[in-house]
């Protein structure tokens, strides 16, 4: 491979490679950057950041580089700034997508490569692939100046465990509103109101797409679904629990609700 310059994201798994110093991400030329040899014919191209290609090449093990540590996803987003973070995920969702693609979902045949989009095609049957999406919904449901948090099984912790908003997987043939309605209805017992699109955040773990929304209480007494939650309570805002971390969209819903009731009781 003829040399590349750029921004270099150095994945392995579910782990990245971060550097202590700029946007925590290797920059500049692979032959000057203090790297070993590495097999670079897997490298490519798959995105531009400040008016640079970013590469990203998939390591077998996470090698000693000699110029940072090696992250897991999840908490690199402390460190990194948002759009960085977005570039990582879409990084690591391709390697996820070339690994769980080799072979053909028709008839077995191996996927090949096509060369000038993100896909795989089985040059047997003509199917052709592409990276999976898996759409969800996140909503922050409020009753006057009360939130509805939950603690999900996915975030125990015995001596301080993480609340945050209702979220769910979109199923077949609904909507994301419909999903909205029958996620709280199914994990909290509750009916809502007055839903309100706000933005959305794609989310490597592993391909998500989460579209976030703000509701009102309508109706209905807590009947927690213990499968999915340990617990669900209303909280103040001065007495909130532990919160999703920063770069979430569940924490940046949770300080908007609370800077927009803060600043109408002014």
């Amino acid at each position: 491979m003829d040399k590349q310059f750029g921004w270099w994201f150095f994945t392995c798994e579910r782990q990245i490679l971060v550097i202590p110093h700029g946007e925590h991400i290797p920059y500049g030329d692979l032959d000057d950057l203090p790297v070993p040899s590495l097999d670079t014919s897997k490298a490519e191209r798959f995105a531009h950041y400040k008016g640079e290609a970013c590469i990203r090449l998939e390591l077998a093990e996470p090698l000693d580089l000699g110029m940072g540590e090696w992250m897991d996803l999840r908490s690199s987003m402390a460190l990194l700034s948002p759009s960085v973070f977005d570039l990582v995920g879409k990084a690591q969702q391709f390697a996820l997508f070339l690994k769980t693609h080799r072979f053909c979902g028709c008839c077995g045949e191996s996927l090949q490569r096509v060369d000038w989009e993100l896909a795989m095609q089985c040059e047997h049957c003509g199917f052709r692939a592409y990276p999976r999406i898996s759409p969800s919904i996140i909503v922050l449901i409020s009753d006057g100046k009360r939130l509805l948090l939950a603690n999900h099984r996915r975030h125990q912790q015995k001596d301080w465990p993480i609340y945050t908003a209702i979220a769910g997987f979109v199923e077949a043939g609904e909507t994301l509103e419909q999903t909205v309605h029958r996620e709280v209805r199914e994990e909290t017992g509750v009916k809502i109101k007055n839903l309100r699109y706000w933005k959305s955040q794609p989310w490597a773990f592993p391909h998500s797409l989460m579209a976030a929304y703000f509701a009102e209480y309508d109706s209905g007494e807590l009947n927690i679904d213990r499968r999915e939650l340990c617990d669900v309570q209303w909280f103040e805002p001065d007495k909130l629990p532990n919160l999703p971390p920063h770069g979430t969209i569940a924490r940046e819903m949770i300080e908007h609700w609370l800077h927009q009731t803060c600043s109408s009781q002014h």
